[in-house]
């Protein structure tokens, strides 16, 4: 017990440094900043605002363009007429059809998942159904 009656507890942590002993002087000289060095935010970064950030809007309509940033030089889709070349078949996952045309490119397998590069300024060639393009690689998926 102490003078005013009240038990003491030393596991109650205080603000207070223990009789006898000085804080530390701010480096270089410099004042202490207001509430004294034993200030809880002192040397430490201002907190982050405890607020809520606003909440994004909800669209009011879909957008009127695509969002989605396409190359217009590629195509990908699913060889439908495959074979050694120069003419193959291909189908986007839109559905739209492409006759491609690009001699020396290989086999490419009916089905095969493909990336292609097309070059809409070489003439194409009549390589079946489907929008004519030229093409400059293709390049297998799976």
């Amino acid at each position: 017990m102490t003078d005013d009656r009240t038990p003491a507890d030393h596991r109650t942590p205080t603000t207070d440094p223990p009789a006898g002993i000085r804080p530390p002087a701010p480096p270089g000289g410099a004042s202490a900043p207001p509430g004294g060095p034993l200030n809880p935010g002192a040397g430490r970064p201002a907190p982050l605002s405890a607020a809520l950030p606003p909440a994004p809007r909800r669209p009011a309509a879909p957008p009127r363009h695509p969002t989605d940033r396409r190359r217009p030089d590629r195509l990908a889709g699913r060889i439908t007429r495959g074979g050694d070349g120069p003419c193959y078949g291909l189908v986007t996952d839109d559905g739209h059809e492409y006759a491609l045309h690009g001699p020396g490119l290989g086999t490419v397998a009916a089905g095969s998942t493909v990336v292609v590069t097309v070059d809409p300024a070489a003439p194409p060639a009549a390589c079946g159904p489907g929008t004519p393009v030229g093409v400059v690689r293709i390049s297998v998926v799976r």
